[in-house]
């Protein structure tokens, strides 16, 4: 998330908005990482419904899911390498 978020920054959180499903493009998540499971900060940039085109295809995120990427494209791992993330795996 740099230069957002950097490493040892400290971050305040609510926990009210993932639990009651609302989650938007644009909000700043805490997540585990459908890869390793590790705690991951991302952006939200796509929620269910969203269509948008993808390495040359057709991307429409399913319900339940979120499309997830970090600001720091060019050194990031997020749904661009795998997918759309359940929401079930956002912190709540």
């Amino acid at each position: 998330m740099e230069p957002t978020v950097w490493t040892r920054d400290v971050l305040l959180t609510e926990h009210i908005s993932p639990r009651l499903g609302r989650i938007d493009r644009g909000d700043i998540i805490v997540a585990r990482c459908p890869m390793d499971r590790q705690c991951i900060c991302k952006r939200v940039v796509g929620v269910a419904g969203d269509q948008f085109k993808f390495q040359g295809q057709q991307i429409t995120i399913p319900s339940g899911f979120v499309w997830l990427e970090g600001d720091n494209k060019f050194n990031s791992q997020d749904s661009r390498q795998y997918g759309p993330v359940p929401v079930e795996m956002i912190r709540r």
